[in-house]
């Protein structure tokens, strides 16, 4: 049996499910020959119960390091790996179906500059040093519509305050989401963790980010009527 996590371990995470119909053929190939290359070691608690901290200088040199939260199928990692290959991007994922879809948008992409972290991203920022992210992205999480699940949002302190521990100040942190509640929840709890909204005009959070990547989550999302919004913030 792993190693508890301290103070509340069955309610850390933020997501639903952790797998979704059977894999395909190929998706179980990419996860059995690719995924423990692009894995960092000693995230979880059963390789690293003490949670001994990452050494990221050792792993990344002096590279900035971009973290995105929830990558879902993968579409906005990938590509913004490929705009900026001088970055790593590390994307957590805890859905085992994402993990396969984005393992195999890596096989056809020309990145070389991805690292996984498939499992919950609350393990990987236990391990993260304070100050050693540069840009972290928070796109389409799951809403928990219901008044009783809202403490299982990412936008709560149990989950912001880790957050702003290891960015770096001055450091972006980017919010996509088609939830107004999940909106009004957000511009009350990120600020008190640290962060200043950088919205001027009503634009800044109407429209996409210039190197915005569309996700299938967004196309749902509009295909459906529901607006999307742009959040964001500067760590203090």
């Amino acid at each position: 049996m792993s190693k508890a996590h301290p103070s509340g371990a069955h309610w850390r995470n933020f997501y639903g499910r952790l797998k979704g119909k059977a894999l395909k053929p190929s998706q179980e190939r990419y996860i059995r020959e690719d995924l423990d290359a692009l894995a960092l070691d000693g995230v979880d608690w059963q390789s690293n119960p003490d949670r001994t901290p990452l050494p990221v200088a050792e792993i990344f040199g002096d590279r900035p390091i971009w973290l995105e939260i929830g990558f879902g199928a993968g579409e906005h990692l990938v590509r913004q790996a490929e705009m900026n290959p001088d970055v790593t991007l590390i994307g957590c994922e805890p859905y085992l179906n994402g993990v396969a879809m984005c393992l195999g948008k890596i096989r056809r992409s020309s990145a070389a500059n991805i690292r996984l972290h498939p499992g919950d991203a609350r393990d990987l920022m236990d391990v993260l040093p304070p100050a050693s992210i540069d840009k972290a992205f928070l796109l389409y999480p799951d809403p928990w519509p219901k008044a009783r699940h809202h403490r299982r949002r990412f936008v709560t302190p149990e989950h912001l305050d880790p957050l702003a521990r290891i960015l770096k100040p001055g450091a972006e942190f980017r919010v996509a989401t088609d939830i107004a509640d999940y909106v009004r929840q957000a511009m009350e709890e990120i600020p008190k963790a640290g962060f200043d909204w950088t919205a001027r005009q009503a634009s800044d959070w109407r429209k996409p980010w210039s190197d915005w990547s569309p996700t299938r989550y967004e196309q749902k999302a509009l295909r459906e009527g529901r607006t999307p919004h742009y959040l964001t913030f500067l760590r203090r």
